[in-house]
């Protein structure tokens, strides 16, 4: 991770780019994302967003946590 960003309740997850070119990594965890964790994400490059629903609660969003860091840890 190169960095993380936040404004209310969307984030941005800044993702070093793979060796084989900008944008592979964002794409590998947004597919893990998807297909492995449930999870719904975008992504721009090596830049993963997140705009959980308005109405959410804590243990939601600490689920939405562990499961992005999952995907990262897996793409690694």
């Amino acid at each position: 991770m190169v960095d993380i960003r936040a404004v209310g309740l969307v984030g941005g997850v800044q993702l070093a780019p793979h060796a084989d070119g900008p944008g592979k990594r964002g794409y590998d965890v947004f597919e893990r994302c998807f297909w492995e964790h449930d999870l719904m994400v975008r992504v721009t490059g090596d830049i993963i967003a997140m705009s959980p629903p308005l109405i959410i609660d804590k243990p939601h969003i600490d689920q939405i946590v562990e499961r992005l860091a999952q995907a990262i840890r897996a793409s690694v």
